[in-house]
């Protein structure tokens, strides 16, 4: 059972050959076996709660698609019954009053929510390593790191914990983990899914989506979780639309961007390898390659690192041991408390990025540092509405190497930020992107840790991308490759 789609299983479920408290009850016996670290919360009984209205709603025929398929959500979305934690001892014990909007769509369409996966602390990792609640292992080589911030999102799709999952991407969330995983994820356009109940990390970054098996799965959800949302600021008035439409279209005449700076120097061997196989296989299926140019890709890094801690300093100075959140045990003052309170609350990481993003916001540096960056940005951009003008889609790494051993950058933070090379420009240009399974690594360690291809659309092209991804996941079988 656990091997099957979304679509596989909403038509058991629509043909009553599997009930949706089964189904529930299946997967939550997979979650309580494993070992992974992939979940920070489960609540049994209320999880099959939701599968009995969901089986009434199944009986009644008045279900959809996801009515009755279970679901996980990334502990960055909040929910009034699983905790939200974002990885963080500040909201250790913390349960919302009303659930995020991804949540409540997803309860609306009939999904039964399996719990809350675990993720680097406020989104803030490349190996969900950063997690207060431990680290996330990979399922295909449990030595190994999942990949962050979404580590536990993509764990349990590929360790079949749970048949779709949503994520979060801010500079590459969804789509590194999906990567180190072996299993298939998107980010959409910036605005495209609301972030109302998304514990906020980097404004202007921040994108929910799905992570599933197949491109096909993603387009099914990214169907329920997006649309206009008056509540947050940043949510695009757009017509709704099926993802999914494209999906049988030829790849006959498709131009494939192929950026140069994508394949020098850093990219692993194997990784290479497993990247040029599957753009040869492109090339059968009708596409032409076009070499493009990215020129200003080594500037996303610093260029991030500057605006994601700018916003998240400020983003977290709400968590001050007063409203919500942790709150030191003892002080002698207010000043103290909110000292000792952020302190003890936050992990390392989170107060190296608090710390960066105060000192670039501070007087006499936001000019030097952030406002330059957000120059730099807007060139970033220019630079893909360029090659947009050569080709339809961009393929190429989702990150350098494999999934790294666990343990083996924890000393060396900066090693973290130089995996995100291949996805940062995409999440500062607020462009659609995705990772497919395209391969494994060589070599006796890596041969048991996947190679993700990362294709990359103009704004709103999430149709084209599903449509793309699809039509090698007919072609080929690495998409159905699982560790379990």
């Amino acid at each position: 059972m656990h091997t099957k789609t979304i679509s596989q299983l909403s038509a058991l479920l629509q043909s009553k050959q599997v009930s949706a408290t089964e189904l529930a009850q299946h997967y939550l016996n997979r979650i309580a076996a494993s070992d992974l670290n992939a979940f920070l919360h489960v609540n049994p009984e209320w999880t099959l709660q939701q599968a009995a209205a969901a089986d009434a709603r199944l009986a009644s025929g008045n279900a959809g698609v996801l009515t009755g398929v279970p679901i996980a959500h990334k502990d960055i979305f909040v929910t009034r019954d699983w905790r939200s934690t974002a990885g963080s001892r500040m909201l250790e014990n913390y349960v919302s009053p009303f659930d995020a909007t991804v949540v409540d769509l997803f309860n609306k369409a009939g999904t039964v929510t399996l719990g809350k996966l675990n993720c680097d602390e406020f989104a803030m990792g490349s190996s969900n390593e950063n997690s207060y609640f431990g680290a996330v292992k990979n399922p295909w080589d449990q030595t190994a790191v999942p990949g962050g911030s979404s580590g536990g999102s993509a764990a349990a799709i590929a360790a079949r914990l749970a048949p779709a999952v949503t994520a979060t991407d801010t500079g590459g969330s969804i789509r590194q983990p999906a990567s180190f995983c072996g299993v298939t994820g998107i980010k959409p356009t910036y605005g495209s899914v609301s972030r109302y109940g998304m514990i906020a990390f980097a404004s202007s970054l921040d994108q929910g989506g799905p992570i599933a098996q197949t491109a096909e799965d993603c387009g099914i959800l990214l169907n329920a979780m997006t649309g206009f949302d008056e509540r947050d600021s940043t949510s695009l008035e757009r017509k709704k639309e099926d993802f999914n439409r494209d999906l049988s279209k030829s790849l006959q005449g498709l131009r494939i961007g192929v950026p140069k700076e994508f394949f020098s120097d850093g990219l692993a061997a194997d990784v290479e390898q497993a990247v040029r196989a599957a753009l040869a296989e492109y090339e059968k299926l009708g596409a032409t390659l076009v070499e493009i140019s990215l020129p200003k890709t080594e500037l996303s890094i610093p260029v991030y690192y500057v605006i994601a801690p700018a916003e998240a300093s400020s983003n977290l100075s709400r968590f001050d041991g007063v409203r919500y959140g942790h709150r030191a045990a003892d002080y002698k003052d207010l000043n103290e408390m909110y000292k000792k309170s952020r302190a003890e609350g936050f992990g390392a990481e989170v107060k190296r990025r608090i710390l960066v993003g105060a000192y670039v916001l501070s007087h006499g540096y936001y000019d030097a540092y952030y406002l330059q960056a957000q120059r730099i940005r807007r060139l970033i951009a220019q630079d893909f509405a360029a090659a947009f003008e050569k080709c339809d889609v961009i393929m190429g790494p989702v990150a350098p190497t494999v999934a790294w051993d666990l343990g083996s950058k924890a000393d060396d933070p900066v090693a973290n930020y130089l995996a995100d090379i291949f996805t940062l420009s995409t999440s500062l240009a607020g462009l659609p992107g995705m990772s497919i399974p395209c391969g494994f690594g060589q070599g006796e360690k890596n041969a048991k840790r996947p190679v993700g291809l990362q294709i990359i659309g103009n704004y709103f092209d999430e149709a084209k991308l599903l449509n793309v991804a699809h039509q090698f996941q007919q072609a080929t079988d690495w998409h159905t490759r699982s560790p379990v």
